[in-house]
């Protein structure tokens, strides 16, 4: 195997980190009953479900196309793309997979470029690429963040999500 230039260590690093924090994340919410899980909890997107919906919807359906393929889907953010806990569960873990295989694709140039898509508005957007990959995995960790607070309101246990943890068990 080729070793990873820096910025493909980097994304590599937090692309684990995100699987990591997901399969976490959601082994926590497992004893969580059905209802409490569905509940309105005053979060963005309102109940755990719809708040793991939307890193299934921003994260996969959305970045990660746009990313991989160029694809820009006109999808609504807090749309319901799987109603079913397990299969919903499962759909984030497979997807939070997939990046660390599409960052060993991209040559180095690539992240110094700009990513070219169209906004769920509709608009032609540009940004930095780097920085770009950077709040896909930013985004993840502020939502998992929403949940864990949503288990402590629950009273029950969240796990301990932070990098340096993950840092610390994966050197």
């Amino acid at each position: 195997m080729a070793e990873l230039n820096p910025w493909q260590a980097h994304f590599t690093q937090l692309a684990r980190y995100n699987v990591w924090a997901t399969e976490r994340l959601l082994q926590a919410i497992e004893p969580v009953s059905e209802l409490d899980y569905r509940r309105d909890l005053r979060l963005f997107f309102k109940s755990i479900h719809g708040t793991l919906n939307h890193l299934l919807v921003g994260e996969h359906m959305l970045w990660q196309r746009r990313f991989a393929r160029g694809e820009s889907p006109m999808l609504a953010l807090d749309m319901e793309a799987e109603p079913e806990r397990d299969r919903l569960a499962q759909a984030l873990k497979g997807g939070a997979k997939v990046w660390e295989a599409l960052i060993a694709e991209w040559p180095a140039e690539r992240f110094d470029g700009k990513l070219q898509y169209t906004t769920t508005r509709g608009q032609a957007m540009s940004l930095p690429f780097a920085a770009t990959l950077a709040h896909v995995f930013n985004h993840g960790t502020h939502h998992r963040g929403q949940i864990t607070a949503a288990l402590t309101f629950l009273g029950q246990p969240a796990p301990v999500l932070d990098l340096v943890y993950f840092l610390q068990q994966n050197p």
